[in-house]
């Protein structure tokens, strides 16, 4: 028995062992722990009155287009030629569905294929916004922009759509999405035409004007005369990560460049559940809202399997290095330690996010009267579809979810599948991380999945390379911003933008 034990014992100690000297040999990128100092670039007023005047027009989305109000998208297009008069000048321009904005400009070798620059000038409502002088105001798409008032606490602080500069920022709807990526690549195409630069291939920038509500107007469009054209791109380079601050991601001790190099497909689905209707007196034994919330619960508790994907396993290579032991440990080991790193993912939703396909209930609907029965029940489930998964599977899934039940499926909106991982081998890819490295010295740079939508995707059909980033650093507070009150960008982040989509621009043949 002793000797058993002992045998037990030699063997635990060389499975500890194993494991340890696999984390030490595991190629974790190696991190900068040093705070890096961050080089402040000087902007003009006249720089930022440009900024600042294309915030104060209220390009709101609308996803019923007929109640899409285009005036001021129409006053933006207009405002673009009059702010850079230069660009326009010296640049082939036009339009796609009548919004879609194209500029392209010309660069020594045709032969080369071109590069894209994408972002969009359509901007989510403010919300609410409270003033000691006009009571509350709630924005539709249509209405107009109203005079400044002194707005109270925890609302915004300077009206939406003031582009108000103040204590080292800019304030606004659309400061960080997405209207700061426009006006910085607009500023750093004037700032190298006024150098008498030209680019060794062509490049295009293309801004869409719904992209909040889809994109199917304007990128999607945009993306297929291209394609009619012929025209295809070595890159496309679009919205998704950001520079996180260090301490902003929660387990790693490091400023992270995050850039997105796939981004989750989505289906909404209405399941419509059939029941016994009636008066209230004398009820079913299950209703049909009982027979929803079993489904719903299901949905939560039986969801679908978790798996890491090439992109997310480098991830964990890059980052990891940044983790403690413990987490590093089951990232180098996951031949034996799988399990407990999906269980360690999946308990956070911020993690989890990136090892599934989600699921997430998000309306529901039964009868209009506490004392009456709806003999139908309609709710929503939102899927965003991890790489690796398809619209089948998930439909799949729900199906199977419903198992027993007389219901009835339909689509909110058409459902999209997945998008391709593109290749962090490529120049596109390789140019961006040299330059993120020359304005963010401290950071891990990464591929990454971009967990919502943008407008990227649709370019798949004129790039094999879509990366999806937006060059600012910032925190949780100043994220939390976007689509939701107080919406700023700091001048010291916005006038990084500007010169590093010069330097990217510059950087792409190696032409200094």
């Amino acid at each position: 028995m002793k000797k058993l034990l002992a045998i037990i014992g030699v063997l635990i100690v060389l499975l500890v062992a194993v494991l340890v000297v696999k984390t030490w040999i595991y190629p974790f990128t190696k991190v900068n722990t040093g705070a890096a100092a961050y080089e402040n670039f000087p902007i003009s007023d006249t720089t930022l009155q440009r900024f600042a005047g294309g915030i104060r027009i209220p390009t709101v989305s609308d996803v019923d287009y007929t109640q899409f109000n285009f005036g001021p998208i129409q006053e933006f297009a207009a405002y673009l030629r009059t702010a850079y008069p230069n660009v326009y000048a010296a640049t082939e321009s036009y339009t796609v569905n009548n919004h879609g904005l194209v500029i392209h400009w010309k660069g020594r070798n045709s032969a080369l294929q071109p590069v894209l620059f994408l972002s969009h000038y359509d901007v989510v409502p403010p919300g609410e916004y409270e003033g000691t002088d006009s009571g509350q105001i709630i924005f539709s798409p249509k209405d107009k922009p109203q005079p400044p008032v002194t707005a109270i606490q925890d609302k915004w602080t300077h009206y939406p759509f003031s582009g108000a500069v103040a204590d080292g920022r800019i304030y606004g709807r659309g400061t960080l999405d997405m209207k700061n990526m426009l006006f910085a690549l607009m500023e750093s195409v004037n700032n190298l035409m006024a150098q008498q630069y030209t680019p060794e291939r062509d490049v295009y920038l293309a801004f869409g004007f719904d992209e909040e509500v889809g994109g199917v107007e304007g990128a999607l469009k945009i993306a297929e005369d291209f394609k009619a054209k012929g025209i295809r791109f070595d890159a496309v380079y679009d919205e998704g990560g950001i520079v996180s601050s260090k301490g902003s991601i929660s387990g790693l001790n490091a400023t992270v460049a995050l850039i997105g190099c796939a981004e989750k497909g989505f289906w909404s689905a209405k399941v419509k559940v059939k029941g016994l209707g009636g008066h209230s007196s004398m009820p079913p034994m299950q209703s049909a809202i009982g027979k929803a919330a079993v489904i719903m619960q299901r949905l939560e508790k039986e969801q679908m399997k978790p798996m890491i994907i090439p992109v997310i396993d480098r991830f964990f290579t890059n980052v990891g290095g940044a983790m403690d032991f413990k987490s590093r440990l089951a990232i180098a080991n996951q031949w034996l330690l799988k399990t407990t790193l999906m269980k360690t993912l999946a308990a956070s939703h911020t993690t989890n996010a990136l090892i599934r396909t989600t699921t997430a209930l998000t309306m529901m609907k039964g009868s209009d009267a506490s004392n009456v029965l709806a003999p139908v029940v309609d709710f929503v489930v939102n899927f965003r579809i991890l790489p690796g998964n398809t619209v089948a599977e998930v439909k799949e899934h729900l199906q199977y979810a419903c198992r027993g039940f007389d219901v009835e499926i339909e689509d909110l909106r058409p459902p999209r599948e997945a998008s391709r991982i593109s290749d962090i081998n490529s120049q596109g890819y390789r140019v961006m991380e040299k330059t993120i490295k020359q304005y963010f010295p401290d950071a891990i740079v990464t591929p990454y999945l971009t967990i919502g939508g943008t407008d990227g995707y649709k370019y798949e059909i004129v790039s094999d390379h879509v990366y999806r980033f937006n060059p600012v650093l910032i925190n949780n507070n100043e994220q939390q911003t976007i689509h939701n009150n107080n919406e700023y960008i700091s001048i010291d982040n916005y006038s990084r933008m500007i010169h590093y989509f010069e330097t990217l621009i510059k950087n792409y043949d190696g032409k200094q």
